[in-house]
């Protein structure tokens, strides 16, 4: 949850803000989790690699109309979007829920998204 004092930091998750707390960046107004910043770079660019690999393997099952390889490949992007921190146990270690895939207008969040200035998408 956003501190009151915390003022609107200007971060950005590619095009997208980030709360103040670098949780969670938003896009059409919903909160996704960021990964884990403890994650080495080197880390972090090898799980991204897995994450991706295991999406085209989506695609691709999807394509082929290979229900097992798609269920698989999800699995695989799961498994990498866990080990990211974006997916599972929070990453964070101060007893704060998770507000992933929630709408930010229906979270602490609320006040610092409302003063953001973003076009609606």
């Amino acid at each position: 949850m956003p501190r009151s004092d915390e003022a609107t930091t200007g971060r950005t998750a590619g095009e997208h803000p980030v709360t103040p707390d670098g949780r969670y960046f938003v896009v059409r107004g919903r909160l996704w989790r960021m990964s884990d910043p403890s994650l080495s770079e080197q880390r972090r660019q090898e799980l991204v690699d897995k994450l991706m690999d295991a999406r085209r393997q989506v695609a691709v099952a999807k394509r082929s109309g290979d229900e097992e390889g798609e269920r698989n490949a999800h699995r695989l992007v799961n498994s990498a979007k866990e080990a990211l921190g974006e997916r599972g146990h929070v990453w964070w270690t101060d007893s704060m829920p998770d507000y992933n895939r929630h709408m930010a207008r229906n979270t602490p969040y609320a006040e610092w998204y409302a003063g953001l200035d973003i076009e609606a998408g």
